[in-house]
């Protein structure tokens, strides 16, 4: 009798357990997502009540919080370092990025606490490492009338953080306390397949699921084959038997997706972007909004299960991949640093749509469009997914940067970039690029005006270079961010994104009256500058009348001119 009522009470124990463990999204029946102090305090609660979960802060955050990593390991090992040793596979789950858009957070509580309760079984060489909500500013700011479009929840953030900065275009410019830690918790994790939980916008559809993949010609080499022809595959037959058709990300062109779309061109500030250039498989599941939100977060649940399935069964062969693409990179010769879609190749997918139509619209009577429900429809549409590389880059043997310019230095610091400092005052022979022209945003986006179109001659100086100054030697699993950051042409560099504007602008100048005597002396011993002089007043009549423009072309032209006016202070260094 005592036996059977010790019994009894356990079941009771074990029962009210997993009530205690009844999420927000499943006590609501999907109609509601947990704030931010709910998702926090489930996590500590997982953390208490079961070894194999560590809840742990990280860095900060820009709404004054810490930024949370989760980890969950099946023999209660949390020391990254000793789990690699293990030849444990790593997936990095990023949710909430977009607090609207809060499927990932849901889902991703239900799966720890299911993991945990022994409802579903972790494989033994798979640990998950999960960012429980990223964009913490952007979760603060609830209201019901966020991302008007969206079938539920009934209340969630913001897509703007703390600073109101999209996170998602944050990884490469970090104005972010996010981004800061993020690349903390990136580089502590070193994950083999990074998962950042999204809702999509767009067009309307029958898939619940569409999926973003890390482009695979930019991927490159291996890992990308591997990307195209098994692991994005993988994932599409892993979710078939779970009920999903999955289809790519629905970045169409035109006002409706019926005639294909290219591929979305992840750059490194985004996620997946980022991800990319450390060698990491990188993925971001886009629930379609129109879709009940009960749909959306199981189909979230459903992708994450199908990702570790796939991780565990190709285990060795990420690993193997991930290695050869760190060590490949340290002496690769050439980068590109632009890709574009060639719109001659393309895959052909099954896409499950609506009919789409127009009407007049009740608001201007002028036609809208809509899509009819009632005449779904699967064709096949081309996917244009396959990118040819341009601007194509030679690494140098080193870089070297001034430490004035330390808000670079410390980035590169974050992202583990191994660098020395000169113990002693140098002088070297250096390749310098100098910026000839460039185009900049005529509005901010995200904080910056971007440049773009930005041309540069490259040349050879000597220069002095102070004790303390940063060399970056280029043979290192980081050689793909430092090209990507510090070649100034590319797209999301840091001269791009504005770190280097101080010397886009000359800051020594001289008096007309006193110049006109110091420039005529220095003239008349230069007789190659009077030519030039003279070649200039023939070839443009407007500069032949102008005194001013004269003198300044002398001055240009003369050792008076200050050296570092458009001079970008990152120096390549050749050492053969």
């Amino acid at each position: 009798m005592k036996q059977l009522t010790a019994f009894l009470c356990c079941l009771t124990t074990l029962a009210a357990s997993a009530q205690d463990l009844t999420t927000k999204f499943e006590r609501t029946n999907a109609r509601e997502t947990v704030t931010y102090e709910e998702c926090i305090d489930y996590y500590k609660l997982l953390d208490k009540r079961f070894t194999q979960i560590k809840l742990q802060e990280i860095g900060a955050s820009d709404a004054g919080f810490p930024l949370h990593l989760a980890t969950y390991s099946d023999d209660g090992d949390f020391n990254y370092a000793s789990l690699r040793k293990k030849n444990k596979r790593i997936i990095l789950i990023n949710n909430g990025i977009h607090p609207g858009e809060p499927d990932g957070i849901d889902a991703t509580m239900m799966l720890l606490r299911d993991l945990a309760l022994g409802k579903k079984k972790l494989p033994s060489n798979i640990v998950l490492a999960v960012i429980p909500l990223y964009n913490i500013g952007g979760a603060l700011n609830r209201s019901p009338y966020y991302r008007v479009d969206q079938d539920g929840p009934a209340e969630f953030g913001s897509r703007g953080n703390a600073q109101n900065l999209d996170l998602n275009r944050d990884f490469i410019k970090v104005d972010s306390r996010n981004a800061r830690t993020f690349q903390q918790i990136y580089h502590l994790t070193d994950p083999d397949v990074f998962i950042d939980n999204h809702v999509s916008n767009g067009a309307d559809y029958q898939h619940i699921m569409t999926l973003l993949c890390t482009q695979h010609d930019k991927l490159g080499g291996p890992m990308g084959e591997f990307m195209s022809k098994t692991f994005e595959p993988g994932l599409y037959q892993l979710m078939k038997e779970k009920g999903y058709d999955l289809i790519p990300y629905v970045n169409h062109f035109g006002n409706t997706p019926d005639s294909g779309w290219v591929e979305f061109h992840d750059g490194p500030r985004y996620s997946s972007g980022y991800t990319t250039l450390f060698h990491t498989f990188g993925f971001v599941p886009e629930t379609h909004m129109l879709k009940p939100y009960d749909q959306r977060v199981k189909a979230t649940y459903a992708l994450m299960e199908s990702f570790i399935a796939f991780t565990s069964e190709h285990g060795e062969t990420i690993k193997a991949l991930r290695a050869q693409s760190k060590a490949a990179v340290k002496t690769q010769k050439t980068f590109p640093l632009e890709w574009t879609a060639d719109m001659t190749k393309f895959s052909n997918r099954l896409f499950k749509g609506y009919t789409p139509g127009y009407k007049p619209s009740a608001i201007s009577g002028l036609p809208r469009l809509y899509y009819d429900k009632t005449k779904p429809y699967e064709r096949q549409i081309k996917f244009y997914n396959y990118f040819k590389a341009g601007n194509i880059v030679t690494k140098p043997d080193a870089y070297i940067i001034p430490q004035g310019w330390w808000k670079v230095t410390d980035l590169l610091k974050n992202n583990q970039v191994k660098m020395e400092r000169l113990k002693r005052d140098t002088t070297m022979v250096v390749e310098a690029y100098h910026i000839e022209d460039y185009k900049t945003a005529a509005r901010p986006y995200e904080q910056h005006y971007i440049h773009n179109s930005i041309k540069v001659s490259l040349k050879k100086h000597t220069l002095h270079f102070r004790k303390g100054d940063y060399l970056i030697p280029m043979n290192q699993e980081a050689n793909r961010y430092l090209i990507e950051t510090l070649e100034p042409t590319g797209g999301d560099s840091f001269l791009a994104w504005n770190f280097f504007d101080a010397v886009l602008g000359q800051k020594e100048w001289y008096s007309t009256y006193v110049f006109e005597d110091t420039g005529y002396e220095y003239l008349k011993q230069h007789p190659e500058l009077q030519e030039k002089l003279a070649q200039q007043r023939t070839q443009d009549t407007t500069f032949a009348k102008s005194a001013d423009a004269q003198l300044n072309f002398v001055f240009k032209n003369s050792p008076y001119f200050e050296p570092d006016f458009n001079r970008y202070p990152v120096y390549r260094i050749f050492y053969k």
